[in-house]
């Protein structure tokens, strides 16, 4: 093997190019389980972002289920989640948008609902365009479909109604089942038809702050009656009922501060297996799973321990848990089968995977792969190291740092590597311990990364998680200038050279990063929040009293929010900054990044910025992945003075001198 060369960071030949990530960069958004036939939704950026829900048989066979023409997404919540049911091989499913034939980016939204059955044309349920479902399940004993329905016609708290209604998929005719809340979830059934429980929670709660789990008896005209709470609350957060083959009611709360498993007999509520870890997560969307039955009467489940998640099984009787030896450290949407258990997994030199592994033999098959032949990758890939340092306040808090590595070359002995601080979206959410090729696109050219768990984040335990409140912008940002500070005292980086980048919440850190601190040379910005007051007025169902929460109360506390605001203190942003927008994202709506753009470019700041039709919160086109990968590293490479090895495309950046 040749000895690496030396040669300055930043400059470093990779095979890992923006072409390959945007080009197979597929997303999974949910699994489910009939008929021992594995079905789950992908996002395909070589289709503009089209939602395609995939099946695949017991061999492994695959094939698309959703045909040409419809993308299987729901709109509820804005960020929607599930978005198809099953039952006996018909997929009932949401559809996203409608193409015209002139041009497949000539879009507008559908909502409807949809019935495929198989080798069958589609057909429409419903026929209200306002009007979006999503988390169905079916109720085969009266031959109708239970849903969450968001009524855009309607309006409770300034928002989109929700209730939880029943759809006869024959005629379409719909019957209200709860309402009066400002949020339904996770309408289930119990095996015998007789009793559905839900999830429900009112503003300015989010989900993952406090919920109720509700139970009803489903009468004989199927209507609900003799409701009752069984657990739940404000100050406490329920995530994911299920019914057991045997007719109890599982679910997951954070009573004790971490989330785990509960079990409720129709009397009395009782834990299944109390561990220091968490058994769920955020529900960001709707219709996510953690955990799932197995026919030996058992819990497959999955859990996360400082940053990392595992596979395990519970024994409901003697409450034991046992760990299952895998390689995954990222695991969620699991479902069982027969004799298998299907999830989405992902390890440090694995991207996420729709993976199925035999509960009799142990192996594990990966069916389908968010990356396509990433594996001529894994010796240029970085391995995360876990990190926990001191941050502000004499608390600790998490990263996973990645340092420069390729076969090819290596850094000059004079030299330390530039620091990327990379911050995860939400807030409320956690550093990906999955292969994520845009870490390694930077690691590979001789950038250090590390991506921050910091206050806020999920994985933790409650108070950890909701230790962010009240302090968004400022816990965020001080424990990335710790991790920062940590990794330059183990002679790790260059002190003098770190950047950040994020996206949406972390788009928001990444600018505070500027804006407050001296710390950054320069910082990238994906559809990131600037205006604090903006995502208020503006801001989408869900997340509409999320800012209380973080910051304060509005309009009350109005003068807090243009404190923590960068879009209010762009004189202080004296170092560069490039930004990415989606032009029709409603949830940082392009006005937010117009304006401090307008605001750096005319006090002389440098400054670039890409716009993109047709792009939401989050880019899906592969093109505009691509644009934006290559634009940043060429950013990059004129603010710290680099010559990349690659062929980038330049374009201005105004007022670099």
């Amino acid at each position: 093997m040749a000895k690496p060369a030396l040669s300055p960071c930043g400059s470093w030949k990779s095979p890992i190019t923006a072409q390959d990530i945007a080009q197979s960069r597929i997303s999974f958004q949910e699994i489910l389980v009939d008929q021992d036939i594995i079905y789950w939704v992908e996002s395909r950026p070589t289709e503009q972002g089209r939602y395609v829900i995939v099946r695949a048989d017991e061999d492994g066979k695959m094939s698309d289920v959703t045909p040409p023409g419809y993308s299987a997404r729901t709109l509820v919540n804005s960020y929607g989640g599930g978005s198809f049911t099953l039952s006996g091989g018909t997929v009932y499913f949401s559809n996203f948008v409608a193409s015209s034939e002139e041009s497949p980016y000539a879009r507008h939204h559908d909502q409807r609902l949809f019935r495929q059955k198989e080798g069958s044309t589609t057909e429409p349920l419903t026929d209200t365009l306002s009007v979006c479902y999503a988390d169905g399940v079916y109720d085969s004993q009266r031959g109708r479909l239970i849903s969450v329905r968001e009524d855009g016609q309607l309006t409770l708290h300034g928002q989109g109604m929700q209730s939880l209604v029943s759809i006869d998929p024959v005629s379409g005719q719909q019957e209200m089942l709860a309402y009066g809340n400002d949020f339904y979830a996770a309408p289930r059934l119990s095996p015998d038809g007789k009793r559905l429980c839900w999830l429900t929670w009112n503003y300015p709660s989010m989900p993952w702050d406090g919920s109720e789990l509700w139970v009803a008896d489903v009468n004989d005209e199927g209507m609900l009656c003799n409701p009752k709470q069984i657990a739940g609350g404000t100050e406490e957060a329920i995530f994911q009922p299920e019914w057991s083959p045997q007719g109890e009611l599982f679910f997951i709360s954070d009573r004790t501060n971490w989330w785990n498993l509960y079990r409720w007999d129709g009397d009395k509520t009782s834990v299944v297996y109390q561990k220091a870890a968490d058994f769920g997560a955020p529900q960001w969307t709707l219709r996510m799973a953690q955990y799932d039955f197995i026919p030996d009467g058992r819990i497959v489940c999955s859990y996360v321990e400082q940053g990392a998640w595992r596979l395990a099984v519970i024994d409901v009787h003697s409450n034991k848990l046992t760990d299952i030896p895998s390689r995954y450290t990222e695991i969620s949407h699991l479902r069982a089968g027969t004799n298998f258990v299907a999830f989405l997994g992902g390890a440090h030199d694995m991207p996420l995977s729709v993976v199925k592994l035999s509960l009799e033999t142990m192996q594990e098959t990966v069916i389908k792969s968010s990356l396509t032949n990433y594996e001529k990758f894994l010796p240029y890939v970085s391995k995360p190291e876990p990190i926990t340092f001191v941050t502000s306040g004499n608390e600790q808090a998490y990263a996973f740092y990645y340092p420069p590595h390729n076969l090819d070359f290596g850094i000059p002995v004079q030299e330390k590597p530039p620091l990327i601080i990379k911050s995860h979206g939400g807030p409320t959410a956690a550093a990906s311990t999955a292969l994520d090729l845009e870490i390694q696109y930077f690691t590979s050219r001789g950038f250090a990364v590390v991506d921050v768990n910091y206050r806020g984040s999920t994985g933790y335990g409650r108070n950890y998680r909701l230790s962010l409140y009240g302090n968004w912008g400022i816990y965020d940002k001080e424990d990335c200038i710790s991790a920062a500070k940590y990794l330059e005292e183990r002679g790790e980086i260059d002190g003098e050279r770190i950047l950040a980048r994020g996206g949406s919440a972390g788009g928001f850190t990444t600018l505070c990063l500027l804006a407050f601190s001296t710390i950054c040379r320069a910082g990238a910005s994906y559809y990131g929040v600037s205006d604090l007051e903006k995502i208020v007025v503006n801001s989408d169902k869900l997340e509409a009293k999320y800012p209380f929460r973080l910051i304060g109360k509005y309009p009350e506390q109005a003068e807090l929010y243009r404190e923590r605001s960068p879009a209010f203190h762009a004189e202080r942003i004296t170092n560069p900054a490039i930004f990415f927008q989606g032009l029709e994202d409603p949830i940082v709506p392009p006005e937010q990044t117009e304006g401090i753009v307008a605001s750096l470019t005319q006090r002389g700041v440098p400054v670039a910025a890409f716009y993109y039709p047709h792009e939401q919160h989050g880019f899906r086109i592969a093109a505009n992945i691509k644009k934006s990968l290559e634009a940043e590293l060429y950013f990059y490479s004129q603010i710290l003075q680099f010559t990349p090895a690659d062929p980038l495309e330049p374009f201005p950046i105004n007022n670099l001198k």
